[in-house]
């Protein structure tokens, strides 16, 4: 396998982590957004936090693996990301803290001040986050503002609040709403009675929205904000050479891709067609098939986002030439070789006990489920 080969796979793996991290953790991330707006009461909420008791840590090894793959497969991609969005990674990192101190301690006391806060406590580390991955990946189609010096040294020059423009909040709040409504979706399949019914109702509310705000991203994208697109490349036989290109900024220039592969239209296509097609089985009470049809909406806009990037990972705003690209910003060959070799045998193995501990614990929840078994429950 050469060298090239091997960087686009692991561009593809990287985006598989991505969307394994979407739909797994984005259900509980999205079910804990709605803890206080669905459920009107203590059983209720105990209810749809013990409807992902089974797999929410496990769901959030996604997100651990594809920073670590992020880390060895694209190194200077993860220190400028660290470099340049730190405070909000930081502010991220924080607010996970808060999630499994809430899932462990909410119920350790019959007091409903004490479990309210909680409560609080589990959504803002599920809300907050999910808002913010969003707002990283606006930032990321708009080029973040750093470059590099003689010898490589990174030289960022934004701030926590540059990162808060139109075009990213609007990413940031597709995301938020992505994750709701896939939490909708999973309340919908696990619960009983009103619970499940309420969570419907926002779930197919919530789906028309993010239909709403990805084709609206999608315009803006082509006509407010300038794209990339590298025009020379010097030869480097092979090695990664972080500057040696020219990369031209333009109006549109995130449309390249689709206009010298027309095809590729039917990605966006099939995201829009993901959310419309979830919020109609919500409301049919088709539970699957939201689920599913969400899934698939998340993992489209995702692909999407990379597609149109491609082969962009981080663009410059302030030095176009020194934006990395999955040509030029990777690990060396061996460090690629092993990695994908580590990921042949054991990423099968994970998505089969995965699989496995969904269907042990199928099923659904109600309230008096919870009452008899109060004491062995979150």
């Amino acid at each position: 396998m050469d060298y090239e080969t091997l960087r686009f796979i692991w561009w593809v793996l990287i985006g598989v982590l991505l969307i394994g991290f979407a739909v797994t953790d984005g259900f509980d991330m999205g079910m804990a957004s709605l803890l206080k707006v669905v459920g009107h009461n203590d059983e209720e909420r105990r209810v749809m936090i013990n409807s992902v008791a089974p797999h929410w840590d496990g769901n959030q090894v996604w997100l651990i693996t594809a920073a670590g793959a992020l880390f060895a497969a694209w190194p200077p991609v993860y220190a400028a990301a660290f470099n340049g969005f730190y405070l909000a990674l930081m502010l991220t990192l924080f607010a996970l803290f808060l999630r499994p101190l809430a899932f462990d301690y909410r119920s350790k006391l019959d007091s409903p001040v004490w479990r309210s806060r909680w409560d609080w406590m589990l959504t803002i580390g599920s809300a907050v986050p999910a808002l913010l991955f969003g707002v990283a990946f606006g930032n990321l189609l708009q080029g973040v503002p750093f470059q590099f010096d003689d010898i490589l040294r990174l030289d960022y020059q934004g701030g926590l609040l540059g990162l808060l423009n139109p075009f990213a909040l609007l990413a940031g709040l597709l995301s938020l709403l992505m994750f709701v409504t896939h939490g909708a979706a999973w309340l919908q399949m696990k619960t009983e009675g009103e619970l499940r019914a309420r969570s419907a109702a926002i779930g197919t509310l919530t789906a028309l929205v993010c239909a709403g705000l990805f084709l609206v991203a999608g315009v803006w994208l082509m006509f407010g904000v300038d794209g990339y697109q590298v025009t020379s490349v010097i030869d480097t036989q092979g090695h990664n050479a972080t500057t040696a290109k020219l990369v031209e900024a333009s109006a549109g220039g995130w449309m390249a891709n689709y206009a010298r592969f027309p095809a590729l239209w039917l990605l966006p296509l099939l995201g829009l067609a993901g959310f419309l097609l979830c919020s109609l089985t919500m409301k049919a009470g088709r539970h699957v098939l939201a689920f599913v049809s969400s899934s698939l909406a998340m993992a489209m806009v995702i692909v999407t986002t990379g597609v149109t990037m491609f082969p962009f990972v981080m663009p410059s705003s302030l030095n176009p030439a020194h934006s990395l690209t999955m040509w030029d910003a990777t690990a060396s060959y061996m460090t690629l070789m092993i990695m994908f070799v580590v990921v042949c045998i054991f990423v099968p193995l994970v998505l089969a006990y995965t699989a496995w501990s969904y269907w042990v614990m199928r099923g659904r929840l109600n309230e008096q489920y919870i009452r008899d078994n109060d004491k062995a429950l979150y």
